[in-house]
């Protein structure tokens, strides 16, 4: 059985046929082989960098990403949009969610740490607890430690603005929270970082937990997000009393998104509803990305995003942004344009427009038009995540993917760029839950390119509603040419 799994979506005959053609074609067989493996796991995994404000936990975000893209700031309080990034160490990639920066103490010591990091900590595969190591253990710093136990994550420990020999020992204070080893680092310098880095990758799984799909049979797992005041709630509410069914709300805190069990169409559903952030929060400056952070622990846990959109106001740049953390964090995907019914005709002719320039991401994902408040089109929602989740688990056999791509290459040869014309000479799909493939080629394959094969590949095999991950290998020089 791990055989089977190490495979990615192959059969064990599959596989050994894709193989030969592998070596037949000049590839090294571990290469292809870690290739597949590596596209087959799907979903990163995911370490929260999680700490009181004020520690440098942006600094070494920044520094573990590799460029400077979390906002660093000297002051607590700082909001940011965007709270996922993708890193890479040692050849393995991974996500960092940065949990830092608003102001400490606005609700209690507890429930401050607890709001920061608990979202955060539940979508997490590890944490990296950073502490200042000039000033040593805190209040703070030990509500996060009893945070961490609760959780039952790995933990791995920065001891941070160690700058010299002489912030060793400062560094080895820390101890006394009981999560093991400091690890002593500057996050403004870069002292350090690599060590922290290889204990990060041993508390990292090579594949993440699948955090969705409960049981065999189990209710599918959809969150309902998109900016504050667009009708989340609303649209929740509205299915449960259409339906007439129990709303069963589960264990759960205030801060945590509401799972809800709702039976729509005959079948039973899990919606987890990540509204209501403003009024749970009382912070004016950090509570977009509060509602953010939240967002994206909940679509870490679901299997479809239904994104809402309020038609009676442009689409916006945040409207963009909860978008693209749907699609990169590979989840079947549902538009609903909210508020249908409030629109005259001149709004609806320029609200087509946007949606063909402003929407084009996720042309690919079913569009439903719909009323929270009156019902409108509410029947239409299920077939729409119905097929979302057809598209996410669609599979290619290897055998019907490679005429396709020997027609394509025939067809739509890539262009010529430096006298060479590089060519897709086979390819795998390597996993679903998104559909992810794996290309082999003579050489490097433009994204315009890339793009057109995914389009090709939509046109060809349906895939409405799921992300398409393609990822290229390019043969070595030592490989025999055709």
């Amino acid at each position: 059985m791990n055989d089977q799994h190490d495979h990615g979506a192959l059969g064990d005959a599959e596989y050994a046929e894709f193989m030969e053609l592998a070596s037949e074609e000049g590839f090294d067989v571990e290469e292809v082989e870690g290739a597949i493996e590596e596209a087959g796991h799907g979903p990163l995994p995911v370490l929260a960098v999680v700490g009181r404000p004020n520690v440098g936990k942006s600094t070494l975000v920044n520094r573990i990403i590799g460029r400077r893209e979390a906002v660093v700031e000297d002051k607590p309080g700082v909001t940011r949009d965007r709270v996922t990034y993708e890193a890479e160490w040692a050849g393995r990639r991974f996500k960092v969610v940065d949990t830092g920066g608003w102001e400490q103490d606005v609700l209690g010591i507890d429930a401050s740490v607890a709001a920061q990091a608990e979202y955060a900590i539940e979508a997490a595969d590890a944490c990296l607890f950073v502490v200042d190591a000039t000033v040593g253990a805190t209040d703070t710093d030990e509500a996060v430690v009893k945070l961490l136990r609760r959780a039952g994550k790995p933990v791995v420990l920065a001891a941070n603005k160690v700058d010299g020999q002489s912030g060793e020992a400062d560094a080895a204070m820390l101890w006394s929270l009981g999560l093991g080893e400091p690890f002593p680092v500057s996050s403004l310098h870069g002292r350090g970082t690599g060590d922290l880095l290889d204990e990060v990758l041993r508390k990292l799984p090579e594949a993440p937990e699948q955090r969705f799909g409960n049981a065999v049979g189990g209710p599918r797992r959809i969150a309902l997000i998109g900016r504050p005041n667009v009708g989340k709630s609303s649209l929740l509410n509205k299915v449960a009393n259409e339906d007439r069914v129990v709303v069963n709300e589960l264990a759960g805190t205030t801060r945590d998104p509401v799972d809800e069990l709702i039976e729509l169409g005959g079948v039973t559903w899990k919606f987890v509803d990540t509204a209501g952030i403003r009024k749970k929060v009382h912070l004016q400056e950090g509570a977009d990305y509060y509602a953010s952070l939240r967002t994206a622990a909940a679509v870490e846990k679901a299997e479809v995003a239904v994104i809402l959109i309020d038609t009676t106001d442009n689409i916006s740049v945040q409207d963009q942004r909860i978008i693209t953390m749907a699609v990169e964090s590979g989840r079947a995907i549902v538009i609903a344009y909210n508020k249908w019914d409030e629109l005259d005709e001149e709004r609806r002719y320029y609200l087509e427009r946007e949606i063909e320039t402003e929407m084009q991401q996720v042309a690919w994902a079913p569009r439903v038009n719909v009323s929270a408040k009156t019902g409108r089109h509410m029947e239409k929602l299920v077939p729409a995540i119905e097929t979302a989740l057809v598209g996410w688990e669609t599979r290619v056999p290897t055998g019907r993917l490679n005429a396709f791509l020997g027609e394509i290459v025939a067809a739509h040869p890539h262009p010529i760029r430096g006298g060479k014309q590089p060519r897709i000479l086979f390819g795998t799909q390597a996993g679903t839950k998104p559909p992810r493939f794996v290309l082999f080629a003579s050489g490097f394959l433009e994204a315009g390119y890339r793009r057109f094969i995914e389009r090709r590949l939509r046109e060809e095999f349906g895939f409405e509603g799921t992300p398409i991950h393609i990822s290229v290998r390019v043969r070595e020089k030592r490989g025999r040419k055709k």
